[in-house]
């Protein structure tokens, strides 16, 4: 979606979301009458993988979503910005300002710049705001996890545009989110590792034996699945990494020699933007912004960001 002025986020994520979520009673056999309710779509109807709710519920609206787009476009962003949307059992958006507001990490070629990430889900669990980055050196949307104030939760409601000063108020509190991501992202890059340390250590869990390493060491030619997906995985991420190195550092490793030491920065990124944008996808995650809610809970992203700070 292309740029566009605060004023006109609201007419756009009405738009893409232009259905309204119904609660309906539910029955059993020969019209059992139940206590539950479910949700549906004008548009689609029923909600897969949304559980049954009371009769005190009250689905979100998508003017409500509006109102809350609005309360953070106004309070951390001036002048033009892009906004995405995404549904997924809830409303999604992504808004990011122009890249005026680029932060550099190194040099010219590596820079951050803020992205808001909004939720509005039917769990129960209430609307999240989220201070993510956006990387315009490998296109990454990320979410760091391990950053003070980078999150806000409102409980979950219909009405809120009668609750316009509070919202506005409450996501203005992720601008400290923001200079906290901006500290978290320069100590990772500050911080070196040794690369092929770091991917083994990061993908632990999923390491094959030793004993299947060293059977397929003693015979090329025989073909353990683990030891293959393993091999896979790992050249993929290094050939990210190898790619940053050059593009954004200069820096050139031969084809077939080892990455050595990289700031965390890099390593962690290699494996973000893997998961992201490389590893399969699985019924659910095949859309571009899909990828990015799947990378932000990713275990081994997880993981490899707080590797990369130390913690």
């Amino acid at each position: 979606m292309s740029n566009m002025q605060i004023s006109d986020v609201s007419a756009s994520v009405r738009s893409a979301f232009d259905f309204d979520v119904d609660k309906f009673p539910l029955y059993g056999p020969d019209n059992m009458p139940t206590d539950q309710y479910g949700l549906f779509r004008s548009d689609t109807g029923f909600i897969d993988g949304v559980k049954s709710i009371s009769s005190r519920y009250v689905p979100h609206s998508t003017d409500d979503v509006c109102a809350l787009v609005e309360a953070a476009a106004d309070s951390l962003f001036d002048g033009e910005v892009e906004c995405k949307t995404h549904w997924n059992r809830g409303h999604y958006v992504s808004i990011k300002p122009t890249q005026d507001r680029r932060v550099s990490i190194y040099g010219t070629k590596d820079n951050i710049f803020p992205a808001v990430i909004i939720r509005g889900g039917f769990d129960g669990k209430g609307f999240h705001g989220t201070m993510g980055l956006f990387r315009d050196a490998c296109q990454n949307l990320e979410m760091l996890r391990k950053v003070a104030g980078a999150n806000v939760t409102i409980r979950h409601s219909s009405g809120l545009r009668d609750r316009m000063n509070f919202l506005v108020d409450t996501f203005g509190n992720l601008q400290e989110g923001w200079e906290n991501t901006i500290a978290a992202v320069k100590t990772m890059e500050d911080r070196k590792v040794n690369f092929e340390q770091f991917i083994g250590e990061t993908f632990a869990p999923k390491a094959p034996s030793e004993s299947d390493f060293a059977a397929c060491e003693a015979d090329p030619n025989l073909k353990i699945r683990a030891v293959s997906v393993w091999k896979k995985r790992v050249e993929a991420i290094t050939k990210r990494v190898k790619h940053e190195l050059a593009s954004t550092r200069d820096v050139v490793v031969p084809a077939g020699d080892a990455v050595g030491e990289v700031s965390g920065w890099l390593a962690f990124n290699a494996v973000q933007g893997y998961v992201q944008h490389d590893a399969q996808a699985k019924q659910g995650h095949k859309g571009d912004f899909a990828r990015i809610l799947r990378a932000s809970v990713d275990s081994n992203v997880k993981l490899a960001e707080s590797l990369a700070l130390g913690v």
